[in-house]
Order: structure tokens, then C-alpha cells, then sequence
């Protein structure tokens, strides 16, 4: 199974789904999540609109309408609170229902961006090991998996965790 981390702009992704690292809403917000909304278009909003709110550590699944990606999986990543307050297990939560709903829907191919690294400050370092593993131990034969990147210091965390200096 090829995992992979690059720069890039996770809106463009040809991949089957992608993942949009959401607010408990679901509604359109700031950064990665207010990039997939806007290149989304309105019905995305209208489709979170009837499914959440979801909890931190959840995930859904909903069309790409507008996207060149099939589905958009929201995942809410918990917001770093100085490591008391359950925030590595919800991550891993997070991570578990990403691969849970790609198994769902049966794609072949998604990008992930680094969830809760931005405004939720989650230390990058332990952010990329924990995404690092999951996709390391995502049991799906054929499945590509590539972090998508917008910060360079964020991509090196991602080769190094996946141990590819050149991808």
C-alpha cells in the first residue's frame, strides 16, 4: 500500500476522496476546511448542514459534488489542550474513522491533510506520528494514501514519520 506526503493544494486532488479537516458543524470554516467548501460549492455546506454535528474524534462521508474527488470524509481532530485531556486518543479516533469510511465507500485512492496542526495547535510532531501509523497500519490492499501538505516543515515531519526524504 503507497503512502506518500507532498505540498500541494488538497482542493485539486484527483484521489477517490479526500479529507477535510472539519469543525464539529461540519459548516464551512477557515483553512483546509474553507478551501473544500469554497471549491466544493453549496451543496456541501447543505449536505453538512443535515448531518452534523459530529463529536471531536468522529468522521462522516459526503459527495465531492464540485471537487475532482468522489467524497469528502470530515474528520474532527481535537484541539491540543497540553496533552491531558485525551487529545492522542482522539486523534487516533479520528484517524480510525477516516479508514473506517474509505473502507465504506471503497476507494481506492484519498488525501489527507494535517488535521489539527493549524488553528487547533496540536504539536506537528506528535500530529504526524499519529497519522503516520494509522496509515502504516490501515489494512486495505490496493489503497494509496497521501498526506497533502501546504506547509514545507509540515512535509518533513511526513517523510520522515514515512521514512521517504525524496517523495
Amino acid at each position: 500500500m503507497p503512502v506518500s506526503a507532498v505540498m500541494g493544494d488538497i482542493t485539486q486532488r484527483l484521489d477517490d476522496a479526500i479529507v477535510n479537516s472539519a469543525n464539529p458543524s461540519l459548516w464551512a470554516g477557515g483553512g483546509v476546511c474553507g478551501a473544500i467548501h469554497a471549491a466544493a460549492g453549496q451543496e456541501l455546506e447543505a449536505a453538512c448542514r443535515v448531518i452534523g454535528p459530529i463529536a471531536v474524534g468522529e468522521a462522516v462521508i459526503t459527495p465531492g459534488f464540485n471537487l475532482k474527488a468522489r467524497y469528502v470524509i470530515h474528520a474532527v481532530g481535537p484541539r491540543w489542550l497540553g496533552g491531558g485531556r485525551r487529545e492522542l486518543e482522539l486523534l487516533k479516533d479520528c484517524y480510525a474513522r477516516i479508514f473506517h469510511c474509505l473502507a465504506d465507500c471503497s476507494a481506492a485512492s484519498v488525501a489527507i491533510p494535517s488535521i489539527s496542526t493549524g488553528v487547533h495547535h496540536f504539536p506537528p510532531d506528535l500530529a504526524t506520528q499519529i497519522a503516520a501509523a494509522a496509515a502504516m497500519r490501515a489494512d486495505r490492499p490496493g489503497l494509496s494514501i497521501t498526506f497533502v501538505c501546504f506547509e514545507a516543515e509540515i512535509l518533513d515531519l511526513y517523510r520522515r514519520q514515512l521514512g521517504s526524504g525524496d517523495q
